[in-house]
């Protein structure tokens, strides 16, 4: 992303596929994952492969996936050279984990220097393979909205050229083996990222996350594992894949659970418009005014406010402002995009300024 010298931003640089704000309930569904885990048979599993080890599995995977055929051009990232900003960057677009960007093993070993690497489908962003993170392989497919068969199908797609080329770990009676047992048989992890302003602002989070322990699912923050929920926005993804084929588990996440989490946000989203009508108009307002006018934001505010004025938006309690803005933002504001946006290194402090100017300059246009 290029500096902004003329005040305007690089909204181009947000559009990955995560933020495009289309498909199916999109307005309370970011985006769908599906994320394959796979490993390469005859090399110990992450844990126990020795450097040398995964050097070799990186050449090779790097090897055969510039020759599996894509309908656009990937490109290609070695994670242990790249600088901090490149994998910041590839973290805050949900391209890599935090765990592959520190090169951190799960036995704590390894560093910024272990050899691993990332492909990424450089227009669209939809597909990310990441070599040597806590398995060989993890092929990941992003959709906008709710499309989790739709990203399924390009992960099998990739996943069959890959196979074709390459050895897979593979047992006839558990199926494709894991670094994780939770992992092993299909390998397939699917996950939906949500907006639930409406059902945190009503404080009945906690009952979706008690159906989802219930339900074997996992509800995570903004970046994933271990992470704190962000602008209210939450994933959501199975924890086990054994027993159950990939067909299984895609109906049970696409036509059962999320479609009830959507409609307790909707109807959460509701009741705060017919019971609380001044009091959700003077937070989305409230919001925007900050926005529009505070000279120093940080980074969690500015997330907790975007995500108010996003509601506000799909409400229609706020007008003239795309939503495809708000969105863009989610992702402009954070350290990485922001210091590149604006092409100096800068502490958290100048972060704040830089962050609130960004964000006037993206809102003025909208403002009479």
């Amino acid at each position: 992303m290029s500096a902004h010298r003329d005040g305007q931003v690089p909204f181009h640089e947000a559009n990955t596929e995560w933020l495009r704000g289309e498909g199916q309930a999109c307005d309370v569904v970011l985006s769908s994952r599906v994320r394959l885990a796979r490993n390469l048979a005859g090399f110990p599993f992450m844990p126990r492969a020795s450097r040398a080890d995964r050097r070799q599995i990186l050449d090779l995977c790097r090897r055969r996936i510039v020759e599996i055929p894509s309908r656009e051009r990937i490109a290609w990232v070695d994670l242990h050279t790249a600088s901090t900003e490149q994998r910041t960057i590839l973290v805050e677009r949900h391209l890599i984990s935090k765990q592959h960007a520190r090169g951190k093993l799960n036995s704590g070993q390894g560093g910024p220097d272990e050899p691993r690497g990332v492909a990424v489908a450089q227009q669209s962003e939809r597909l990310a393979i990441m070599i040597n993170e806590e398995d060989h392989l993890r092929i990941q497919s992003l959709r906008s909205g709710l499309a989790l068969a739709e990203a399924l199908a390009l992960a099998d797609e990739v996943d069959d050229a890959m196979e074709s080329v390459l050895d897979y770990a593979f047992d006839r009676r558990f199926g494709y083996l894991t670094a994780c047992p939770t992992n092993v048989g299909t390998g397939v992890r699917f996950s939906v990222m949500l907006h639930l302003p409406g059902l945190r602002l009503r404080n009945e989070l906690d009952k979706v996350k008690r159906a989802a322990a219930a339900m074997s699912l996992a509800v995570r923050g903004f970046y994933g594992e271990g992470s704190n929920a962000v602008g209210d926005l939450y994933q959501i993804s199975n924890q086990t894949t054994l027993g159950k084929s990939e067909q299984l588990l895609l109906h049970e996440m696409q036509s059962e659970i999320i479609p009830q989490v959507i409609e307790y946000e909707r109807a959460s989203r509701r009741m705060l418009v017919t019971r609380g009508g001044p009091v959700i108009k003077d937070r989305v307002h409230r919001a925007l005014g900050v926005l529009t006018h505070a000279r120093l934001l940080a980074a969690e505010e500015s997330m907790d406010l975007l995500s108010t004025l996003r509601l506000g938006i799909v409400l229609g309690l706020i007008e003239g402002i795309p939503e495809r803005v708000a969105n863009a933002l989610l992702l402009l504001v954070q350290p990485g995009h922001l210091q590149r946006a604006t092409g100096r290194p800068m502490d958290q402090d100048h972060r704040r300024g830089a962050r609130a100017d960004l964000v006037r300059a993206a809102l003025s246009p909208f403002r009479s």
